[in-house]
């Protein structure tokens, strides 16, 4: 019987700032986390804020990459300390947290992933985070396990970004091109040169403040990212494999 809380590898791939390729997972079915979790992503990201994922759906999730060399991270829907308590109780070792403005709300983000003194998340010893009241350790230790990735989709957040990174309790910053686009002036056009200049910059200001820094390319088109200095990245979507393997399907045999 294991009665420590694991280290979360994750996190310190994070910190040390290792290249780190992830899948986004908008469909609400635990076969899918099953199927993906042994497709040799470093991560995986379940998606509450634009999927219909509820947090019966995530746990499930949560448990079928158990055991896997796949990390989970969850996106919460909001900046909310019950939404981010609860997804840490059901067993979440990584929260990303979207649509930070400020270093104001990074430190928000920090606390409600933190018992107290540090935080103000609400403390139950029974849950899954704690594999139920085995993790001997989990009270002293879950503080320091849990990694915390602030997602920055706006002019304002852009513009407090290195106040942002240092927020002790930060491990990672990552930017939300479509949001961003549109906060831009170029709504619908993440591609947009100014779009990935102010990307660019950004990673560049996250590398400077020591933080991971990193972003979501749903075509699968990432090669340039990695390039600017970003080591956390979304290749692809669920849906877009899908719907990029369909259409391929389908055409190939209208065709013949």
């Amino acid at each position: 019987m294991n009665n420590s809380l694991p280290t979360n590898t994750f996190k310190k791939a994070l910190i040390d700032n290792r290249r780190q390729v992830g899948l986004w997972v908008t469909f609400a079915h635990q076969q899918i986390a099953e199927v993906l979790a042994d497709a040799g992503f470093d991560w995986l990201l379940f998606d509450m804020e634009h999927s219909p994922t509820d947090l019966y759906d995530v746990g499930q999730q949560l448990l079928s990459v158990r055991g896997t060399p796949t990390a989970a991270v969850v996106r919460v829907p909001i900046l909310d300390m019950g939404w981010i308590k609860r997804v840490l109780d059901a067993g979440a070792a990584n929260i990303m947290v979207p649509n930070i403005r400020n270093a104001a709300e990074a430190r928000d983000a920090v606390a409600f992933t933190r018992f107290a003194p540090e935080g103000v998340r609400g403390v139950a010893g029974s849950t899954r985070a704690g594999n139920y009241t085995r993790f001997k350790d989990y009270m002293a230790r879950a503080n320091d396990e849990i990694g915390l990735i602030l997602q920055i989709e706006s002019r304002e957040a852009l513009d407090d970004l290195d106040a942002i990174c240092r927020v002790p309790g930060v491990d990672a910053v990552f930017i939300g091109p479509s949001d961003l686009a549109a906060s831009l002036g170029h709504r619908g056009n993440a591609g947009h040169p100014d779009v990935q200049a102010a990307i660019a910059q950004a990673f560049k200001t996250a590398r400077a403040a020591g933080k991971a820094a990193g972003v979501l390319a749903a075509d699968g088109k990432a090669d340039h990212y990695f390039a600017g200095g970003a080591t956390l990245v979304g290749v692809g979507t669920d849906q877009h494999l899908l719907i990029a393997g369909a259409d391929a399907v389908a055409l190939r045999y209208r065709q013949a």
